[in-house]
């Protein structure tokens, strides 16, 4: 690696081609710098105790507190965006609540809209899926190991300022809380997490795709509809009448 990188920075997956899709990697690529692929379990147990190399420290690309450095006019940029973003930050807490920890801007992205990292001392997103898969786990430790994710968002992407206009505008639009959810979920899946409720994400796609078809759900057969009332609403509250048909996804 070139003697200006930080550190070596690494990335643990299930598999080469989970590692090189992941949102974690995209600001990395593109500021020229390497980093290492670490696919097999032994990984996430070798780096655990392995801080550093050669003088060297390890960089876990997909935990909090990642610091990729930015030149002047980057930065002059970035600290602009993320002004604008505090409000919707809080936002999404408050809809997403005891979810994450927090929700933060980050510089982490160059593409993505949004993903999903650890706490610097607990389980990777992979480590986690390991330790899901052992027949003798402990659960209490894994409870409290899963606790802690924290939601950074990408101020420059432009589903992100879309959606920050839109809840400058009305922050009780329930159409702001909807989109929050879905961001949510598809974060779990890019940041390599397993999704909580799978039925109720694939509702909530149906309900797009719907949407996206101008299919009016008074028009569904009724069992479809009742499959859809068992679900609990995207923003936790009971659904009023007259909603529009995005702010009754489920």
């Amino acid at each position: 690696m070139d003697d200006k990188q930080p550190g070596i920075y690494y990335i643990t997956g299930e598999s080469k081609r989970a590692v090189e899709t992941s949102p974690f990697l995209e600001k990395l690529k593109k500021k020229g710098y390497e980093v290492l692929y670490m696919t097999d379990p032994i990984d996430e147990y070798a780096v655990q105790q392995l801080k550093e190399f050669e003088g060297k420290k390890l960089l876990a690309a997909t935990k909090e507190g990642l610091d990729i450095s930015e030149d002047d006019d980057d930065k002059a940029t970035f600290e602009e965006a993320k002004a604008k973003c505090e409000g919707l930050c809080k936002l999404m807490k408050e809809v997403l609540d005891d979810k994450v920890e927090k929700v933060v801007v980050s510089n982490r992205l160059a593409d993505s809209p949004c993903c999903l990292v650890t706490g610097e001392y607990g389980w990777s997103a992979n480590m986690e899926r390991i330790m899901k898969a052992q027949a003798l786990r402990d659960s209490t430790q894994s409870a409290y190991m899963t606790s802690k994710k924290t939601m950074e968002i990408n101020p420059t992407n432009s589903i992100i300022n879309a959606l920050r206009e839109k809840a400058d505008a009305d922050q009780s639009d329930k159409t702001v809380r909807d989109l929050i959810w879905l961001l949510y979920d598809t974060s779990l899946l890019t940041s390599g997490f397993s999704l909580d409720e799978p039925a109720t994400f694939s509702s909530r796609i149906h309900r797009l795709v719907k949407l996206g078809l101008s299919l009016d759900d008074d028009d569904d057969e009724v069992e479809d509809m009742e499959e859809m009332d068992d679900l609990p609403p995207l923003d936790g509250g009971e659904e009023d009448e007259g909603e529009s048909a995005m702010e009754q996804v489920d």
